[in-house]
């Protein structure tokens, strides 16, 4: 009975498939860059009227720090939390240039597969198990889907945090590997801006009466850079600086930004106390630190049980094996396993080319991953590992 049900789930998926890529071409055709709070509005109505129209669903829209997030729930607990995001990194117009369609094997346009195709899969997903059971069969899941991820999460996050907190689970429809893999571990991020500090004079007249903020900057860089890899899997990158003000005056102020990632969160605090030991090197400047940890990182931990759980349901439903990896991007899953909550990371389809001109999701992966997200939602739902063969 078990095989012959989770058969029916992945034929009812394959059922779907023109649906779920219309619908996702729907979602791309309404661009919605991040930093333009109206063209997200209009992405935030665009994924409301969709949750409408194939669930039923009354989501609620909120707006915070000008961006629009999308909540629906399912009953008034969150036992099992679906997210993702509906804002892309690409500007107004790119459709133009880059149009919504299926060509060759796969789905192109600005935010295919991160993550425009995730949202469709989800909400199919979701469909597949409501077609069965009602509204019932979703009572514990809340879908996030977020307005601001590509900007680092900025009024989200608490949002994020708040619904996530005391959930069973965490599935988190970001794109997978470019074969499918699922996202078990993701780095930690921290982010710093390290700021050196001298005295101005004229470089020409009295250079000898200044402290040069930019040689101490130097300094401070080197030494940064050389805690990358002082960790496994640790990395520290100095990426963009700036010094002093006029060419002709001994730079007073500099800065450097540094990008920190990380498989440890003991490893971020170690590499945390270090930075803000590094002492200044010229006589009479002074350096400051600031920012810190941004993000603790996906660790194995928090996914193994939940991908252990993927891989069983995978095998059941006759798919190719599953396969796990890790990655240095963080996502917001990041959050959510920092609260504990087990998190299992690119649940979503998959492709290659995200933030970059040639972004597309592979076709064939759609029915099956919306398959796998509905077998793992009812897993979760009815309570433990065998939950799916009920």
């Amino acid at each position: 009975m078990l095989w012959c049900r989770m058969t029916e789930l992945l034929a009812s998926a394959e059922n779907r498939l023109e649906q779920i890529l219309a619908d996702a071409i729907a979602l791309i055709e309404v661009e919605s860059p991040s930093a333009d709070h109206v063209a997200v509005a209009r992405s935030a109505d665009a994924v409301t009227a969709l949750l409408a129209e194939r669930l039923g669903a009354r989501a609620e829209q909120i707006v915070l720090g000008g961006s629009t997030h999308v909540l629906a729930r399912w009953g008034a607990e969150t036992r099992l939390l679906l997210l993702g995001h509906h804002d892309t990194v690409w500007p107004l117009g790119t459709l133009a240039r880059i149009p919504a369609a299926v060509t060759d094997g796969v789905l192109r346009g600005p935010g295919a597969v991160d993550m425009k195709g995730g949202l469709a899969v989800a909400i199919h997903a979701l469909g597949l198990l409501r077609e069965r059971g009602g509204d019932a069969a979703l009572d514990g899941v809340t879908l996030l889907i977020t307005g601001d991820e590509e900007l680092g999460s900025p009024s989200s996050r608490e949002l994020i945090e708040q619904t996530a907190a005391g959930a069973l689970a965490t599935l988190v429809l970001e794109a997978g590997g470019d074969a499918g893999e699922l996202k078990v571990e993701r780095k930690g991020v921290s982010l710093y801006r390290v700021e050196a500090e001298g005295r101005a004079a004229h470089a020409g007249l009295e250079p000898e009466k200044g402290v040069n903020a930019g040689v101490a900057l130097a300094h401070a860089i080197i030494a940064i850079a050389a805690l990358h890899g002082s960790e496994p899997g640790l990395s520290v990158v100095p990426t963009r600086a700036a010094i002093g003000t006029t060419t002709n005056t001994v730079p007073a102020a500099a800065s450097v930004s540094v990008d920190v990632r990380s498989h440890s969160a003991a490893a971020q605090e170690r590499l945390d106390a270090a930075i803000r030991a590094i002492a200044p090197a010229v006589p009479g400047s002074a350096l400051r630190v600031e920012g810190g940890i941004n993000r603790l990182p996906l660790e194995a931990g928090a996914s193994a049980a939940l991908f252990a759980e993927a891989h069983r349901l995978a095998t059941v439903l006759g798919l190719p094996e599953l396969r796990g990896i890790a990655v240095g991007g963080a996502s917001d899953g990041n959050f959510t396993a920092g609260l504990g909550v087990p998190t299992l990371d690119g649940i979503g389809v998959w492709g290659g080319g995200a933030h970059a001109e040639n972004e597309h999701a592979v076709v064939a992966g759609f029915a099956p991953r919306t398959a796998l997200v509905a077998a793992l939602v009812q897993s979760v739902l009815g309570g433990g590992n065998h939950a799916g063969s009920r």
